[in-house]
């Protein structure tokens, strides 16, 4: 395993291009019709998620980088990649349903899959490298707190 820059960049670019996506369903949306649901007591200001994700997006690329850089003759590095697209995936779908459909309920069922495959993505990297998969804990928690919120958006409205 060598250090390479330009595959470090790619796979930090890659979750932040979904969360790009993803925060073009949200940006409107933040402005107004989240504005006018019911949110629970601990929803925190919207100022805060933009810094959490981009944070979590670098993590979660970081983690991505240190599986491919193992090539992908190793073992597990295929399986690993294949769950990783798919837990992007569902985060961006996550925005889709809840910011751009207005379905928090459908998103709630959705964020429960998009927990479980993050979990899932920890279990397989941990067997590669158990530093990429502790860089993805951070998100695996504020997904956690996310489904809290959104089951709480839920019951209020």
């Amino acid at each position: 395993m060598t250090f390479n820059l330009l595959s470090l960049i790619i796979c930090i670019t890659i979750p932040l291009i979904i969360g790009f996506l993803g925060s073009i369903f949200t940006t409107n949306s933040v402005k107004t019709w989240y504005k006018t649901i019911k949110k629970p007591i601990f929803n925190p200001p919207n100022w805060i998620f933009g810094p959490v994700w981009t944070a979590l997006f670098i993590l979660m690329g970081i983690s991505l980088y240190l599986i491919v850089s193992y090539g992908f003759g190793y073992s597990g590095v295929k399986l690993a990649l294949i769950v990783f697209a798919i837990q992007l995936v569902l985060n961006l779908f996550w925005s889709i349903l809840f910011f751009g459909l207005h379905k928090p309920l459908f998103a709630l069922i959705e964020i429960f899959i998009l927990w479980i495959a993050i979990l899932v993505n920890i279990i397989i990297c941990f067997e590669i490298s158990p530093i990429s998969a502790y860089l993805l804990i951070p998100y695996l928690l504020w997904v956690t707190f996310a489904s809290i919120l959104n089951f709480s958006i839920v019951l209020l409205n």
